[in-house]
C-alpha cells in the first residue's frame, strides 16, 4: 500500500487559500473591501512592494497585536518574498478568526515573474 505522506509545510499550505500572481490581483482588485498584507520587513517593502499594500512585518514584537487591529470581516490578500512567512501569517489570521484570507502562491517572487519588476512600488525611504 503506497500511502503519500504530506510534510507539515504542505499539510498547513492545504488549509488556505492559496492564489497564483494572476488570481490573486484579479480577485484582490475586484474586492473593494480587501486588504492587501505585505508581512515581510520594512527594510523588504522599502525595496519594492505591490501598489497599495500595508505592512505588517509577521517577525516583528507586536505582529499579533497589529493583526488584531484589523477588522476580521474584511477579505485579507497576504503575500511576503517566497510564500513562507504568509502562510504562516495566513494561518494565524485564519486560527485568530479572520474568515477570507487569501495567500499569494510563491510570493513576490512569483509576482515579479509574472508581472515584472515595474510593477512593484519602491519606497521613498532612506535605509542605513
Amino acid at each position: 500500500m503506497n500511502q503519500t505522506k504530506l510534510s507539515r509545510w504542505e499539510l498547513l499550505k492545504s488549509q488556505l487559500n492559496n492564489l497564483d500572481p494572476e488570481e490573486f490581483q484579479a480577485y484582490w482588485q475586484a474586492d473593494a473591501d480587501a486588504v492587501l498584507i505585505d508581512c515581510r520587513s520594512h527594510k523588504e517593502v522599502a525595496v519594492g512592494k505591490i501598489p497599495g499594500a500595508i505592512n505588517i512585518d509577521y517577525l516583528a514584537p507586536d505582529f499579533w497585536e497589529q493583526i488584531e487591529q484589523l477588522d476580521a470581516d474584511r477579505p485579507y490578500y497576504v503575500y511576503c518574498r517566497s510564500g513562507r512567512r504568509s502562510i504562516r501569517t495566513c494561518t494565524l489570521m485564519q486560527n485568530g478568526g479572520f474568515p477570507s484570507v487569501y495567500n499569494l502562491e510563491g510570493g513576490l517572487n512569483a509576482w515579479v515573474t509574472v508581472f515584472g519588476p515595474d510593477a512593484l512600488l519602491q519606497e521613498d525611504v532612506c535605509l542605513d
